[in-house]
């Protein structure tokens, strides 16, 4: 299947994400973060330490599939230093893409852990813990060349999964400000999925947070179902992927 990627395109790209203190309101929230650890997390920061710094893409530079979460969680990817790692929608997330053979453990709960993904990435909109999970349109704004980099740096890219209606937007809002001619209505919802410019796909699914989880708005099978059919649409089911983690910005 022949699919070009519909992210590349001419530009400056942004400096290492690790870098960024370009949101005053960001960097203050997620560097507080050292000071309020919970007890249960606080043997844990003294092995490992405390990461607040934005977060950089996890995953394989060889993937097929991105994922697109909306931002790390205070006390989850701002302490680890890894995508949805550390918190309960991590939890959620890396089981699914353990199920579908995507993931080599089920579980993600540290940087050094060893776990490592076959032939996806995991990125986000925004890259700093924002409060209250809400990032502000500004910040959405100002991190938009990040999550352009991350997919633009993926030449096997065929499926783009986003969570969460944020997140959508902001994979829709990227492809917009690149020109790409899109179908007309693209709101989201769960299971929904595009043909994008170039064959590339877009599918939605609700985010993996635990006010989706504990409700039974996303379960466990409701998931397992999107990232199948992400597989259908790349045409990866039963065959072995590349392993590897970097794809970082």
């Amino acid at each position: 299947m022949s699919v070009s990627n519909p992210f590349m395109s001419p530009g400056r790209l942004p400096c290492a994400v690790v870098h960024c203190r370009a949101c005053a309101r960001l960097v203050a929230w997620r560097e507080a973060q050292v000071r309020r650890v919970p007890p249960r997390y606080r043997a844990w920061v003294e092995r490992h330490g405390f990461w607040a710094k934005p977060l950089p893409a996890f995953g394989s530079r060889r993937a097929w599939l991105a994922i697109v979460g909306l931002a790390p969680a205070a006390q989850g990817a701002n302490r680890t230093g890894r995508m949805f790692t550390g918190d309960r929608s991590g939890d959620f997330l890396f089981s699914a893409l353990h199920r579908a053979e995507l993931a080599t453990r089920p579980a993600s709960v540290s940087a050094d852990d060893g776990l490592r993904l076959r032939g996806v990435v995991i990125t986000a909109a925004v890259r700093c813990a924002p409060p209250q999970n809400a990032p502000r349109p500004h910040e959405l704004r100002r991190c938009a060349g990040f999550l352009r980099a991350d997919l633009a740096a993926l030449q096997r890219l065929r499926v783009v999964l986003a969570l969460g209606r944020l997140a959508h937007d902001a994979v829709v809002r990227l492809l917009k400000d690149q020109g790409s001619r899109l179908p007309g209505d693209m709101a989201f919802g769960h299971g929904k999925e595009w043909r994008l410019p170039g064959g590339l796909s877009l599918l939605n699914a609700y985010h993996v947070s635990q006010q989706n989880t504990f409700t039974g708005r996303l379960t466990a099978a409701m998931f397992d179902d999107v990232l199948r059919r992400c597989q259908e649409l790349a045409g990866t089911r039963g065959r072995p992927e590349d392993m590897g983690e970097g794809a970082t910005t």
